[in-house]
């Protein structure tokens, strides 16, 4: 099977796994030195599969000024989805033969500078799933940041998707609306210390248990 007849294949799967978004990032051989990965487990290993799953519009209406309980019950759902979808894909793709790693949607390793094994938004933006709007999210033109990423990296030959040549443009809802006044109007201004005091904050209030906020995930819905 050819690039395409891959891509074709695989992204079917996918989509029949429930999948919102899907994307396939090559060139990623620099991203790797920022991957809290081994060189073993790396080796061989030269293109990304994102996925996506939007959330739910109606649990991200109860978020105004905090998280919410839902919010939170439904943000680790949708993880642990994710990494079900994950697991199957990599699966799929072993079986026709290649090498797969399949990436936690939500497994932080550092958590002050809100770091994972690696960066799930990078990895969607360099496979066209969209762009790295002001929230220092990764904004897709119809869901907004109304969703939670999931990676594979693979050997598969697969057709490489570009990024995109979007940008927020005038909105500035997310800016309006963060808690943390963290978010500037220069997407790199993005102040990750400020945010980080208030998700610490959320959870020494109980609303929580864990660092998340949805607040900003809210305000960004995409076209309407």
């Amino acid at each position: 099977m050819d690039k395409n007849k891959n891509y074709e294949s695989l992204k079917k799967y996918c989509l029949d796994l429930g999948v919102d978004l899907f994307g396939v990032a090559g060139g990623i051989e620099d991203l790797k030195k920022e991957f809290a990965l081994s060189k073993n487990a790396l080796e061989g290993l030269d293109k990304a599969v994102a996925l996506g799953l939007r959330l739910s519009k109606g649990i991200l209406k109860e978020i105004e000024s905090a998280p919410t309980r839902l919010y939170f019950h439904h943000y680790r759902a949708v993880n642990a989805l994710l990494d079900q979808i994950a697991l199957k894909a990599s699966n799929y793709i072993q079986k026709k033969g290649y090498l797969s790693l399949p990436i936690p949607a939500s497994q932080i390793t550092d958590w002050k500078n809100q770091k994972a094994h690696l960066s799930h938004k990078k990895i969607g933006y360099l496979a066209g799933l969209g762009w790295i709007g002001r929230n220092n999210l990764l904004v897709n033109k119809e869901l907004g940041s109304q969703s939670r990423l999931v990676t594979v990296l693979t050997n598969m030959p697969l057709k490489i998707d570009k990024p995109l040549k979007h940008s927020c443009g005038v909105c500035k809802l997310c800016i309006d609306a963060c808690p943390a006044h963290a978010i500037k109007e220069n997407p790199s201004g993005f102040d990750h210390l400020k945010c980080f005091e208030k998700l610490k904050e959320f959870q020494k209030q109980r609303l929580v248990d864990q660092y998340i906020c949805g607040v900003c995930v809210n305000a960004c819905g995409g076209r309407k």
